[in-house]
């Protein structure tokens, strides 16, 4: 089953268990717009290289358009209208006034130079600036994107339009508009989502056992983040392979090594292991912060953790999430999980708009409460429907999409219809 696939079945079983209305689903069912390009780029050796690349817009029911940008080998528009799809749910799970939106751009950044990815970061706004904008699209930083490309990206947009327009991207480096607590937001996020459910279950964290897959931004952060609230980190890994040690292992080491060789495995700390082989590991956390499809059919009985924490979009398929959380294993979805970050790129947006930026204790205070005020109101629904989590989290998104909806009247549902032709 593909992601996309994955997202409408997670939907339609959710809208079934709340006897949603049948308009609203279909609405969402579909994006509004869906654009595809075509961005010839210049490369360093003077050749001209072309690379496919997409936005999807998915739903602008409660706000504008949110979701990053991914540059990536795979990318391909099943995969991004599934991002943009979850955007919706994520930004209204969490509450914040936008609607979901995703871009991608097929390219390999570990065999490009830094000129040449400028130069493909301009080729894609020049391709897409006429239908994004601060209050209709604003994009943001995803798997293998950057602020560095952030800033590129705000920089040509502002350039096309002729204003300083910060606002069109969130994810930006402080010094041309970012935020605060950005660049952990995702992971931090995510902490204060597991933190508040094993205060609630009575759990310590320092007698926890955690096992991270995947080693980017979210993953780094989070292992950092939770070791340093006392958490026991016994297994790491990045797309090479991981490293697993019973006694702990520390995050900045394996950083370290990750930087200057490459890869986790680099670090002379524990055991080196696979990706498959660390997923399986006994463990009372299991952080997802890589890939989608992940946990599956396939391996779903073999998983030991106690808890799995979703950082990364769609690591764990329909099946296994409902096999997992019959037999007792607790799965934190991504749409709630991973929500820290757009919940920021929002804060950072009302800075822009404002021209005025909090401190990072005021970053950190608001997020945290916008992730345990979305956790209870999950649990809530859990409660109610006597669904898994992540049920839970899309009834409580579905709830207010559903209203705002209704409140906008027929206009929103024949917006869907004019973007869909």
């Amino acid at each position: 089953m593909s992601f996309y696939e994955n997202t409408l079945k997670n939907m339609n079983k959710s809208a079934k268990l709340m006897n949603l209305d049948q308009e609203t689903l279909d609405t969402l069912s579909h994006p509004q717009k869906t654009l595809m390009v075509n961005l010839p780029v210049r490369m360093d050796d003077g050749r001209m290289e072309y690379f496919e690349a997409y936005r999807v817009q998915h739903s602008e029911l409660r706000g504008p358009f949110k979701g990053g940008v991914r540059y990536f080998p795979q990318v391909d528009l099943d995969e991004v209208k599934a991002l943009a799809t979850e955007m919706t749910f994520k930004c209204a799970v969490v509450g914040i006034p936008y609607g979901g939106g995703k871009g991608g751009v097929c390219c390999n950044t570990k065999e490009m130079s830094e000129g040449e990815l400028e130069r493909l970061t301009r080729k894609y706004v020049q391709a897409i600036y006429q239908v994004i904008g601060p209050e209709h699209d604003i994009p943001a930083p995803d798997m293998y994107t950057t602020p560095q490309m952030m800033a590129w990206f705000m920089d040509e947009y502002s350039r096309l339009v002729s204003q300083y327009r910060p606002g069109v991207v969130t994810g930006k480096p402080i010094e041309v508009g970012g935020s605060l607590g950005r660049g952990t937001a995702t992971a931090q996020g995510g902490a204060y989502v597991l933190e508040e459910y094993m205060k609630n279950n009575n759990m310590d964290a320092s007698t926890t056992k955690v096992v991270i897959q995947g080693f980017g931004n979210a993953g780094k952060y989070a292992a950092e983040i939770l070791h340093s609230m006392s958490y026991i980190i016994t297994g790491i890994s990045d797309s090479k392979g991981g490293l697993y040690s019973e006694g702990g292992l520390d995050p900045q080491c394996i950083d370290k090594a990750k930087q200057e060789k490459g890869t986790v495995q680099a670090c002379n700390l524990g055991t080196p292991i696979t990706n498959e082989e660390l997923l399986e590991k006994s463990c009372d956390v299991l952080v997802l912060a890589a890939m989608e499809n992940q946990v599956t059919e396939e391996n779903m009985k073999n998983i030991k953790a106690k808890i799995i924490l979703e950082l990364a979009n769609g690591p764990t398929t329909a099946e296994a999430d409902e096999y997992l959380t019959k037999n007792g294993t607790v799965v934190i979805p991504d749409i709630l999980a991973n929500a820290g970050g757009v919940t920021v790129s929002y804060f950072e947006w009302l800075q822009n708009h404002l021209m005025y930026y909090w401190p990072l204790e005021e970053v950190q205070t608001k997020l945290k409460r916008v992730m345990i005020e979305s956790l209870n109101r999950i649990l809530g629904f859990q409660q109610k429907y006597n669904s898994t989590m992540r049920m839970a989290a899309y009834v409580s998104a579905f709830d207010r999409l559903d209203k705002a909806k209704k409140l906008r009247g027929s206009g929103a549902h024949l917006r869907c219809k004019v973007y869909n032709k």
